[in-house]
């Protein structure tokens, strides 16, 4: 029961220590992309951690009576590795739109 109530708090752990990292690449006003990115990856740094120790607790490689689950396939570390495509994804074309598009739009206001 102990173990259960862990890994719920250790999941939801790991949601909030993702939260910060999509703050921090996209919702910082009046910041630079360069430093926006050296935020997001200091972040995501920490919530890396903080994932992987989730995953440990939910693959459980101490109990030797049952097969534990590889690590890469825990719900913590599936839920990093995807977060984590998503908003370099969102961040790198957020980036290309605004280097590109953006002076477009802001060169033909009245």
């Amino acid at each position: 029961m102990i173990l259960d109530i862990a890994k719920a708090l250790s999941f939801f752990l790991s949601i909030l220590s993702l939260y910060p990292v999509v703050l921090s690449a996209f919702f910082v006003p009046g910041s630079r992309w360069e430093e926006r990115l050296a935020m997001a990856l200091a972040k995501v740094g920490l919530a890396g951690c903080v994932c992987l120790l989730s995953g440990l607790l939910f693959s459980q490689p101490w109990r030797e009576g049952r097969a534990s689950e590889h690590l890469l396939a825990t719900l913590p570390v599936r839920l990093y590795l995807w977060t984590i495509f998503g908003v370099a994804v969102l961040f790198i074309l957020s980036w290309y739109l605004d280097d590109t598009f953006v002076p477009w739009i802001w060169r033909n206001q009245p």
